[in-house]
């Protein structure tokens, strides 16, 4: 577990955040399951205090959002591809209209647009080859302006998280 220098940390212009809020933060992205007493004493504060500050952070866009994490191998989504697309055509519209039509789609759990190289990294999740063939023709063969494709299947997950270093 890394060390925090819980010094005040300027984010955003004329928004700081002290080492409560930090501490606020760090717990909560690490377990955002703990109820509004387990927070507080973790961070040494009174439970209403703590219930303010973390509304207060919510509020001012800090905490984007809460999720459950779920096992998409018990789910049955066995099947993890990160994709490469590159478009024929890269106009604002084009970017744009392919960006949507992925983003809609729910084997789609993330969708970046990169450079340089190809236009999106996707990943998707299907639960076999079958289903991950559906998805591929959902998604690309139906578009002309889809140039390549270059798929990359995971055989072993070493890392996954979801938490940013706050300070070190």
């Amino acid at each position: 577990m890394a060390e925090f220098n819980f010094n005040k940390i300027r984010f955003m212009e004329f928004n700081e955040l002290d080492a409560i809020d930090l501490q606020l933060l760090d717990s909560l992205q690490r377990d955002a399951s703990l109820s509004n007493v387990a927070l507080a004493e973790k961070v040494n504060v009174s439970p209403p205090t703590c219930l303010r500050r973390v509304k207060r952070l919510v509020d001012g866009g800090w905490v984007e959002r809460q999720v459950a994490i779920l096992s998409r191998d018990k789910l049955g989504h066995g099947l993890q591809a990160l994709v490469e697309v590159t478009l024929d055509a890269q106009t604002t519209e084009r970017l744009d209209t392919f960006e949507a039509r992925v983003v809609a789609d729910d084997a789609v759990q993330q969708c970046w647009r990169v450079s340089p190289g190809p236009d999106f990294v996707l990943v998707i999740h299907a639960s076999d080859m079958p289903a991950y063939l559906a998805v591929t023709q959902r998604l690309f063969t139906q578009d002309a302006n889809v140039r390549n494709v270059k798929a990359f299947f995971a055989t072993k997950r070493a890392k996954f998280g979801t938490q940013i270093a706050l300070a070190r």
